[in-house]
């Protein structure tokens, strides 16, 4: 298959001003994820709509292309990338800017999804330890149907465990966490950042609920590893903690 990866990256950061530009032990957190997406796969582009991370992603040989400011997501900005760069490809996998620890097996297992040529949009799953906070809003929890396909995706603890008092969910039934990766036909990426905010991405505030409610599949593989992504300093400094050791 020809696969094209692309790292949206922008400066503007509510919680993390210049965070793809942040040193991780001397080295930019952009090309920390530049390097784990380029053992992968041959055709890796930057895309952002920043000066100061071009000129950084120049600095150490990475492909950049440069994207509109207006871009709402990720997403957007992937999709205004894979035209300006041309080419015909298989499937565009989308990489998290924040993911300097992303695993060579979960971008293996994300490109498997689309030897089914019936796979529009792929993404990942994980089970949440017995350690880890089901409640946690910030980590956006998936059901899933026959074949792997999800079903609903939610901030909350889903499904609801009838019967069973809530501290005891876990010991019951296995959650499954989403790791925010993502990989589309090249059409389908173009159809879906063309469709307007749905009620359920308005409620929850996840992008992949509008993909839903318009009839798109979201096919899921299950992997396991632990990503880091950094979203605030204190972040970063967990993440340089890690790769210390």
């Amino acid at each position: 298959m020809k696969i094209l990866a692309i790292i949206p990256a922008r400066y503007a950061s509510t919680r993390f001003p210049g965070k793809p530009l942040a040193k991780i032990l001397g080295k930019p957190m952009i090309q920390r994820v530049y390097e784990r997406a380029k053992s992968v796969f041959s055709d890796v582009w930057v895309a952002t709509d920043d000066q100061r991370i071009e000129d950084c992603c120049h600095q150490f040989g990475a492909n950049v292309v440069m994207t509109s400011e207006t871009c709402r997501s990720g997403t957007d900005r992937a999709a205004e990338a894979m035209q300006k760069i041309g080419g015909q490809w298989d499937a565009v996998i989308n990489i998290q800017g924040d993911e300097p620890f992303i695993l060579e097996t979960q971008l293996r297992a994300l490109c498997s999804l689309f030897e089914d040529p019936k796979c529009e949009i792929a993404t990942l799953v994980e089970p949440f330890k017995p350690t880890e906070n089901i409640e946690n809003p910030n980590s956006p929890k998936v059901v899933l149907g026959v074949g792997g396909y999800a079903l609903y995706f939610s901030r909350s603890a889903i499904p609801f465990i009838r019967s069973v008092e809530k501290e005891s969910w876990q010991n019951s039934h296995v959650f499954f966490k989403h790791i925010g990766l993502y990989g589309y036909r090249p059409k389908v990426l173009l159809e879906i950042t063309k469709l307007p905010a749905g009620n359920l991405e308005k409620a929850e505030s996840l992008e992949q609920l509008r993909w839903l409610e318009n009839g798109y599949k979201i096919r899921c593989a299950e992997c396991e590893g632990e990503n880091w992504g950094i979203d605030t300093p204190e972040d970063l400094k967990r993440v340089e903690d890690l790769f210390k050791n």
